[in-house]
């Protein structure tokens, strides 16, 4: 087993960066997640409301994450805020304090989303912590809906596209790390695994939602596919699932290449074939 691709999303649900190699710290791979839209209030947005975000690519460069759009023009967001203003901004059930960054980058993805937004950063500062039902005392996470790292298997996709009329590409589920030469949904019994010299804890299956049906090239809700199909072999009562959240146990660099090791198992989720 290996490591066969990687991706970084420094901006929650925009377009994320593929990359041969990321440092992993607590919070997942080194800036994932680590900026965040919001609304006026301080409610995360998403591609499950805005699919248009599907569009925006990241890119990180020197002066920090350079975003661009169509029909309008690029723009860069710093890597800290130089004046930050503190906000309260909320992640599903969780509330925590992010800084804005610049009215600015504001006004940016108010023009784009045609509603008033924040461009929101996690200081060091902020600990968001893992839900305790799955996590150690001490797990942070960043603006991820809840876990640090989303791993799935190329098999698995494989396997999922071998039921449907039409294959879908992984960009569909968004995962961190894509793990090749494994059965397919071998991860559902992964219960801690080694990428080259970092160790995960594969504590919960992930639940997927309509996102899953935007279609990233054009940033549009593309039919019932593939929640469809998966609900037919891979339900856990009203949640259909694919991939794995882990949790680092630890930091260091991990490549594309890297050899994946199962250390430890557990039972499938209930209910999954």
């Amino acid at each position: 087993m290996h490591l066969s691709a990687m991706t970084v999303f420094p901006v929650k649900s925009l377009r994320g960066i593929e990359t041969e190699s990321a440092w992993v710290e607590a919070r997942g791979l080194h800036a994932d997640r680590r900026w965040l839209i919001t609304n006026a209030q301080g409610d995360f947005l998403t591609q499950r409301t805005h699919p248009r975000m599907a569009l925006v690519t990241t890119e990180l460069v020197s002066e920090g994450v350079r975003c661009t759009a169509p029909g309008i023009a690029a723009i860069t967001i710093p890597y800290e805020p130089l004046a930050p203003t503190t906000l309260n901004v909320t992640v599903w059930q969780s509330t925590c304090q992010a800084h804005i960054v610049d009215a600015t980058l504001d006004q940016w993805f108010s023009d784009y989303l045609g509603l008033a937004c924040h461009l929101v950063y996690m200081p060091e500062t902020t600990r968001r912590v893992v839900n305790p039902l799955y996590a150690a005392p001490g797990d942070i996470v960043s603006f991820a809906d809840g876990y640090p790292v989303l791993l799935a298997g190329q098999s698995s996709l494989d396997d999922l596209n071998a039921r449907m009329a039409e294959p879908l590409p992984m960009a569909r589920f968004r995962p961190n790390l894509v793990i090749s030469g494994t059965d397919a949904f071998a991860e559902d019994t992964w219960a801690r695994i080694r990428i080259g010299t970092v160790e995960f804890a594969v504590v919960k299956p992930c639940a997927r939602c309509v996102m899953t049906t935007v279609d990233p090239a054009r940033g549009e809700f593309a039919g019932k596919e593939p929640l469809r199909t998966l609900a037919t072999y891979r339900r856990d009562g009203d949640k259909v699932l694919f991939g794995q959240n882990a949790i680092p146990r630890g930091s260091g660099m991990v490549r594309v290449g890297d050899s994946v090791e199962v250390i430890a198992v557990r039972e499938p989720q209930r209910g999954v074939q």
